[in-house]
């Protein structure tokens, strides 16, 4: 009973088979690994054909219009004020840091 429970540890033992193939057979694990690599390169992504209509399933291409006008400008505005906005929290933040300062004093 002991030998065959011995037996079947080591049928099923995969990593040392693994292990034991590669040291045996080398070259051909990594001729096949390198193949495997070369035919995945080279094999052409499989693409889905995506069709764009000019006014979308309900007419309402006007309303996507709109919003990428009104993000477009939102990012405008931001860009030029993002200075202001520096300049500001960096006043308050100074005003704070300085109140706190002067109450330890």
């Amino acid at each position: 009973m002991a030998r065959d429970l011995g037996g079947l540890r080591y049928e099923l033992d995969f990593p040392l088979k693994f292990r034991k193939s590669f040291q045996r057979q080398t070259v051909f694990w990594v001729g096949t690994a390198l193949i495997m690599g070369i035919i995945s390169a080279i094999m052409p992504a499989r693409t889905k054909k995506v069709r764009v209509h000019a006014q979308g399933r309900n007419g309402k291409s006007d309303e996507i219009l709109g919003t990428g006008l009104a993000l477009g400008a939102l990012k405008v505005a931001a860009t030029l004020l993002r200075p202001a906005v520096a300049k500001f929290v960096a006043k308050k933040m100074g005003d704070y840091a300085g109140d706190g300062f002067k109450r330890r004093s």
